[in-house]
């Protein structure tokens, strides 16, 4: 499946509950890996995701919102993705999960530079499913690719990096 094909699916409807340009930022760490993560909210609504990381395994890995904003030990601590009670993945009948974005390619030299648009969730502070709730929300990078269908979580493999979103850009 390519990313041409998947892009238009992750356009999903939600209330547009931040104002425009409300920012969330997140450092991403794990074994060897560094990078950030920024989300925007745009003025249509949608949240202008942006990577940049450098160290990740060559190929494609999985790459989620997940619901809580801790990122301890294996990152177990950042809970599921945010889903809504929806299926995981565009390729399955009943989702995706609002935190289920694009898969990432990381180049040969570990560089991954990403931006893309979504929709699903809110930066602000109000709303069913909004990244600054009481207990935050993380971005994690998983192992291996997502395979947009498998539940619950596209069999991404193992929680690689992880960042906490904070308020700011």
């Amino acid at each position: 499946m390519r990313f041409s094909t998947i892009f238009p699916a992750l356009l999903i409807a939600a209330p547009a509950l931040a104002a425009e340009g409300d920012a969330v930022r997140a450092e991403l760490s794990g074994d060897g890996i560094e990078g950030t993560v920024t989300m925007t909210e745009t003025a249509s609504g949608a949240v202008l995701v942006r990577i940049d990381a450098k160290g990740v395994p060559e190929g494609m890995h999985g790459f989620h919102v997940h619901e809580t904003g801790l990122c301890e030990g294996s990152f177990e601590s950042a809970g599921g993705h945010i889903a809504a009670g929806l299926n995981h993945g565009v390729g399955a009948e009943g989702g995706p999960h609002p935190g289920d974005l694009p898969n990432l390619h990381a180049a040969a030299d570990g560089i991954v530079r990403a931006e893309f648009f979504t929709r699903g969730f809110s930066l602000g502070t109000e709303g069913a499913e909004r990244i600054r709730d009481d207990d935050g929300s993380a971005v994690i990078l998983h192992a291996d690719a997502d395979d947009y269908a498998s539940q619950p979580s596209g069999k991404a493999g193992d929680r690689i990096a992880c960042g906490v979103l904070e308020a700011g850009s």
